[in-house]
């Protein structure tokens, strides 16, 4: 019999069919520094890039966010939802159709320079089967739910498959489909702070846990308060909206600094004092953190700021997107491969460089635009080929510890601080 390692990865006895991550983590993965790296040479040596509709400017925008972006969500919710509803593990042969379609959108896109009818067509069929896709499988088991605590991942795939739908009939019909980009920025903010408050329930209370084994001193739990979210995703879907129906007005600008306000009040219950400062959950502050600076710079910008929407702008996609989704890969790889996510430092190295990029970016349109986009883009690249070369091996082969499916480290009921989600800890969620 072959070894894991000797079988097709095509096949379903594959280690990398072993948990719906593991394929579309690796896709996020390698999309991470090779798309980027494209962009990077198309900016600094001249590359071609596909002749898309719209431009390279386009195709850059469409393959973070429906390409690249889309990748990690898909491995994050396939495997939260089955773990918030404490239901089994998506099987491997939907997940396979998922992948497949995910691989037809990106060859569809890319020839449409070629074949724009055409192109877009299979493009958005398959872009818009796979968000369909994703809601079908989830929708049961999160309709199921008596209190419909996660309900809101099924409204945000939603949103983010009109948004799309957008993108395409603006393509195919020949008008410039920016618009939709922009408002895919804010969707992706709306689903990160639907996710974020998931995960660091996890994340800090590991933290708050290990502070209290060490000093002995009882601290109040941290909690995500879903008033807090529900405010920062108004501010996040108003600004959005307005900016979609009138780019650049001071509506916008004002609802941009509503945004940012919103997203520092989320970060008033990090506030947890020693625990906060431990990797794990400073790095997640910091997606936060970045979101308020973006949100603030483009609201400054837009009332005359002197510099231009678009530094706020990446620094909610180079910064906000990429950390969350870096880290996202990281969180769930190591734990839901039996692995221990703690002694990790090439993550830090990683997180400090994605940092690094958006600030880079942000500057961009100040000083040295070529050659700090160019920097902005090596340094994403950088992050990502690192977490490849960490991270690839352990989606390809078999559970470090021996176990199958998608469980954490320990079982999911003896300790839910190993859990990537802890859904037992989310009973204030509305």
């Amino acid at each position: 019999m072959a070894t894991p390692t000797r079988m097709a990865p095509w096949s379903l006895a594959h280690p990398l069919w072993l948990c719906p991550f593991r394929p579309f983590f690796t896709l996020a993965l390698i999309a991470g520094w090779a798309l980027m790296g494209l962009w990077g040479g198309f900016l600094l040596l001249g590359w071609p890039l596909p002749a898309v509709p719209g431009g390279p400017f386009v195709w850059h925008a469409h393959e973070l966010l429906l390409g690249f972006a889309l990748a990690g969500a898909a491995g994050f919710v396939l495997t939260a939802v089955p773990e918030f509803t404490r239901t089994p593990p998506f099987g491997a042969r939907p997940v396979r159709v998922l992948v497949g379609l995910w691989l037809l959108a990106r060859l569809g896109f890319w020839f449409s320079g070629w074949w724009p009818m055409a192109g877009l067509a299979v493009a958005a069929l398959a872009q818009l089967g796979l968000i369909g896709g994703l809601m079908a499988l989830m929708a049961p088991r999160l309709l199921r739910d008596p209190e419909r605590r996660y309900v809101a991942f099924l409204w945000a795939l939603a949103v983010l498959a009109v948004v799309a739908a957008g993108f395409y009939v603006d393509a195919l019909r020949g008008a410039a489909p920016t618009r939709w980009l922009h408002a895919l920025v804010g969707v992706w903010m709306g689903l990160i702070v639907i996710a974020m408050s998931r995960i660091s329930m996890s994340i800090v209370n590991a933290g708050i846990d290990a502070q209290v084994a060490a000093d002995g001193q009882a601290r109040e739990p941290y909690l995500a308060r879903p008033p807090r979210r529900n405010l920062a995703l108004l501010a996040i879907g108003l600004f959005t909206l307005a900016e979609f129906v009138q780019p650049g007005g001071p509506v916008s600008a004002w609802l941009a600094l509503a945004a940012a306000a919103a997203a520092l009040n989320l970060l008033n219950d990090w506030h947890v004092g020693r625990p906060l400062m431990q990797r794990w959950p400073l790095m997640l502050y910091a997606v936060y953190g970045l979101m308020a600076l973006g949100y603030a710079l483009i609201g400054v910008a837009l009332l005359g700021g002197g510099f231009s929407p678009s530094a706020g702008l990446h620094v909610l996609t180079t910064g906000v997107l990429g950390l969350n989704i870096y880290l996202v890969i990281a969180i769930a790889g190591y734990t839901h491969s039996g692995l221990e996510k703690s002694d990790r430092p090439w993550v830090l190295w990683g997180a400090a460089l994605l940092v690094a990029a958006a600030l880079a970016r942000a500057s961009a349109y100040a000083v040295a635009p070529t050659a700090l986009m160019g920097l902005a883009a090596l340094l994403w690249c950088a992050a990502f080929a690192l977490q490849s070369a960490h991270m690839l091996p352990v989606l390809w082969r078999p559970r470090a510890d021996g176990a199958s499916g998608c469980d954490g480290v320990l079982p999911p009921h003896s300790a839910p601080a190993q859990s990537t989600c802890a859904p037992e800890a989310l009973t204030t969620d509305s």
